[in-house]
């Protein structure tokens, strides 16, 4: 599986693949340059964070995918400050700076979002930070958090709208 590697977690513990997740999790692909990534989905994800606390894995990964592709020297300390002083997010981020990674995924933007269940099997792939997508990664965490596994089955079940 395409995972980012120790030494590119740059802010809070690494996490590993979701494979190994004992939980459910979502991962947000993300850049500071991208309005909708900093303005909607960092705030988002914070409020996921405060909601689930433990019960989830949360990760945000910074992408050049679709932005400019700069050196790590460039993008890593700016990122820093922008995780650990100004956002003061409470999850880790890692960094994908040639975007090979998010191209791996498929992802078709930023923000792009992986939801993953327990065990790791990819459930949903969500592009965009508005409320619709919200909503959709919103019910799919409470089902997988609260509901068991059959809740989780009948998800899977489910067809929404891209």
């Amino acid at each position: 599986m395409d995972w980012p590697a120790p030494q590119d977690f740059v802010y809070g513990e690494p996490l590993p693949p979701p494979e190994q997740w004992d939980r459910p999790g979502l991962v947000m692909f993300f850049n500071l340059e991208c309005p909708g990534c900093v303005s909607r989905g960092i705030p988002f994800l914070k409020r996921l964070h405060a909601e689930f606390t433990e019960r989830t894995h949360l990760l945000t990964i910074h992408t050049s995918r679709g932005h400019r592709l700069l050196p790590r020297n460039d993008v890593e300390p700016t990122l820093l400050k922008f995780a650990r002083d100004f956002a003061r997010l409470p999850f880790p981020v890692a960094l994908d700076l040639s975007g090979d990674l998010a191209l791996a995924w498929e992802t078709e933007g930023t923000p792009h979002w992986l939801a993953f269940a327990p065990g790791g099997e990819l459930l949903r792939s969500v592009y965009g930070s508005q409320d619709n997508a919200q909503t959709r990664l919103q019910y799919l965490l409470e089902e997988q958090v609260d509901g068991g596994p059959e809740q989780g089955a009948s998800w899977k079940r489910r067809r929404w709208p891209d």
